[in-house]
């Protein structure tokens, strides 16, 4: 039986941010599957449009993407329509809004009023659990699933490289620390003539763009290539030896990482949660502490293409245990979980 779901997001495609990959991916494997989906788009559509949508369009049911920026308005969808919540929790929301004196009552109030919670990790699931415990009965995994097409024959933005190419795949905010890879990699960059390191993605923080900005002038072998969409980041990705994550948290597996992985490049990422749940160091990728480990991991990979090879083999096996049909399934089963179809 078809359902007629709404999804909530902050940002929805042709955005290229992680929550838009994500609602994108999830919409289109729902569609696939006979639901009747609409996306609405906070970052485009005023919230009086949405209100008045959701009352013509009566969803059986809001999935919230994002408990702080999705949340307080799926909840009051929610209630006027007379149906369930589903709150999915990003990064942000498990490691920063939640323990935020200002932001933590409104994302308290959302997760204690949905009918679900979702995480894509059982590391994030534990976090949340042990500050919300009255939640924690509500709280489901769904891990993350990677589904990128064969852009084989995609005429995307790869850059010709002269010699060994780093790709740093993220938008440019704090928490993914962009400018933390170029000191160590100075004297690293040196012993490998035409190395690059190439970021891609938007400008999330003006200021941390601008540092970034300044970081780069100096050194002509990174550069930053802006927002790309996201149907090029196959070929990118390919185009790389080694792909960067110097993130300071995620909310579970990184978009970035599991599609690195699913293009069998080597993966070299920092020592936290949201990574260990698909690098295992040595094994899928390499992961680091500091900056030492830092230097020391990148020079042994671009020197070593036999262990960049073994890496990347590995994290593509790895990656095609997260298929987008098994997310799609969970999806399903806790959607007929709270929201029984009617006969």
């Amino acid at each position: 039986m078809a359902r007629r779901l709404a999804l909530l997001t902050p940002f929805a495609f042709p955005s290229v941010r992680g929550n838009a990959v994500t609602v994108e991916r999830i919409a289109r494997g729902l569609r696939a599957r006979g639901a009747d989906i609409e996306v609405w788009d906070l970052s485009t559509m005023a919230r009086a449009s949405i209100e008045r949508r959701a009352s013509d369009y009566r969803p059986e049911l809001v999935h919230a993407f994002h408990a702080y920026r999705a949340g307080p308005l799926g909840l009051a969808l929610a209630r006027r329509i007379g149906c369930p919540l589903v709150v999915t929790l990003t990064g942000t929301d498990a490691n920063l809004d939640l323990f935020d004196a200002e932001r933590a009552p409104a994302v308290r109030q959302v997760l204690e009023s949905a009918a679900a919670v979702t995480a894509f990790h059982d590391s994030v699931a534990a976090m949340v659990a042990r500050a919300a415990p009255e939640i924690s009965a509500r709280i489901v995994i769904v891990p993350q699933s990677v589904d990128l097409p064969d852009f084989s024959h995609s005429d995307g933005p790869a850059p010709r490289a002269r010699g060994p190419v780093m790709l740093f795949p993220a938008g440019i905010r704090p928490v993914k620390r962009p400018l933390f890879p170029l000191a160590p990699l100075d004297s690293v960059a040196a012993r490998y003539p035409g190395f690059e390191l190439r970021y891609i993605g938007p400008i999330l923080d003006v200021t941390e763009g601008e540092a970034l900005m300044r970081a780069l002038r100096g050194r002509q072998w990174a550069r930053h290539l802006g927002e790309v969409p996201h149907a090029a980041m196959a070929a990118l990705l390919r185009g790389a030896d080694v792909v960067l994550n110097c993130s300071l948290s995620e909310g579970g597996m990184a978009n970035s990482v599991l599609e690195a992985l699913a293009c069998g490049r080597a993966v070299l990422a920092s020592d936290i949660a949201g990574n260990r749940s698909v690098i295992e160091d040595g094994v899928t990728g390499l992961l680091f502490g500091g900056p030492g480990d830092f230097a020391d991991k990148a020079a042994r990979l671009l020197g070593d293409a036999a262990l960049r090879k073994r890496l990347g083999e590995a994290g593509r096996a790895r990656a095609s245990g997260f298929g987008l049909q098994q997310e799609i399934e969970r999806y399903l089963k806790l959607y007929v979980a709270v929201a029984p179809p009617h006969p």
